[in-house]
């Protein structure tokens, strides 16, 4: 068995995610002068970015909101466009500092999906490199899925009919 340590993540594993306000809103309200402090790297009209506390690997950077909510549905178009120049900022960055064999980019909407935070959506943009350890972990090589894909595709298919 191979180990892989992480001490810096020991504090959020034995911590948890902080109960109370909202990180993401906290961090947005603090003076823009402390803004290395609260790790923030970038503040645009409608979105920031953040390096998160906890990475999962070198250059794991997020994506929010200053709006406090929980779902994609319940951002305007703007915010949304925004969140994805940001992105494409974010990766340009990561390029040149890192030059990063690809990147994992996702959001983990809800608690049962993986949100530690899940009342404020966020973007998360990992780089990734060639023989790292892969921020998902997979055990026994086996995913279990409820439905076979025809049938999600066909419930999913007339979504996107124009």
């Amino acid at each position: 068995m191979d180990h892989l340590w992480t001490p810096w993540r020991f504090s959020y594993v034995s911590e948890g995610v902080k109960q109370g306000g909202c990180i993401f809103c906290e961090k947005a309200a603090a003076d823009p002068a402390r803004d290395a402090a609260s790790l923030i790297l970038h503040r645009g009209r409608r979105c920031f970015v953040i390096l998160n506390l906890f990475p999962y690997t070198t250059g794991h950077t997020m994506i929010a909101p200053y709006a406090h909510e929980a779902t994609l549905r319940n951002l305007d178009a703007e915010t949304l466009g925004e969140m994805m120049e940001l992105g494409q900022k974010v990766e340009a960055a990561l390029e040149q500092a890192y030059h990063p064999d690809g990147y994992n980019m996702g959001m983990n909407l809800g608690r049962s999906a993986g949100a530690g935070v899940a009342d404020h959506v966020h973007l998360h943009f990992l780089p990734r490199w060639a023989g790292d350890s892969s921020f998902m972990t997979v055990v026994g090589e086996t995913r279990v899925l409820p439905e076979d894909l025809a049938t999600t595709y066909n419930k999913l298919a007339g979504f996107f009919k124009c």
